[in-house]
């Protein structure tokens, strides 16, 4: 693929990054999406690491939209904290924090980028727990358009990548199918609220 057509599907996933987080940061503002603080502190801090991996594997500008994510990703995370998100933690919740944040030495050590984006997205998987759990029982306080966009963002930023290896694609594939399961979880959560 040439190297115009990568940095015009970095520009399409980095645009959709900012549409699908835009709307969503509003909700958030007017009190409709209450986020649950730890998923998206988990989220940060993986995503993070994994665009650090990317870099590092030779992702290239493709890994752009994911340093992107993680920015604002963190500042999801304060919102949630300081606009009285979802802040009800659980023991689960806390070993989801602690696990992501144990990757970080075990990426140092290791000096390997597929191992780093391995254990960060098993980690990045594990922080869909929080917002699963919440998703169960109050299905209306997340938006599905959002999670509906972040698909078509992983989408965009697998065709951007520079070098197709598992390295780069696995964080991109992961995401995707945990945004997958959570808009199934609230449509179907929904619909049985609905029907009661």
């Amino acid at each position: 693929m040439s190297p115009e057509l990568k940095l015009i599907f970095t520009g399409v996933s980095s645009l959709v990054t900012l549409v699908a987080f835009a709307p969503y940061i509003w909700t958030i503002y007017q009190g409709r999406t209450r986020p649950h603080a730890f998923s998206w502190i988990i989220w940060g801090i993986t995503t993070f690491i994994v665009f650090l991996a990317q870099i590092e594997a030779d992702g290239g500008i493709g890994a752009w939209p994911t340093g992107l994510s993680a920015l604002i990703t963190f500042y999801i995370a304060w919102l949630a904290l300081v606009r009285r998100g979802d802040t009800q933690i659980t023991r689960s919740d806390w070993g989801f924090f602690i696990t992501s944040l144990l990757s970080i030495p075990v990426w140092y050590l290791s000096s390997d980028p597929f191992w780093a984006v391995v254990i960060l997205t098993t980690v990045d998987a594990l922080g869909f727990g929080p917002t699963l759990r919440k998703a169960y029982v109050f299905p209306y306080q997340e938006n599905i358009t959002f999670f509906g966009l972040f698909i078509l963002r992983n989408i965009f930023g697998l065709l951007a990548l520079e070098v197709w290896s598992i390295t780069n694609m696995l964080f991109h594939l992961v995401m995707t199918a945990g945004c997958l399961a959570l808009i199934f979880l609230l449509l179907w959560r929904r619909h049985q609220l609905s029907h009661n």
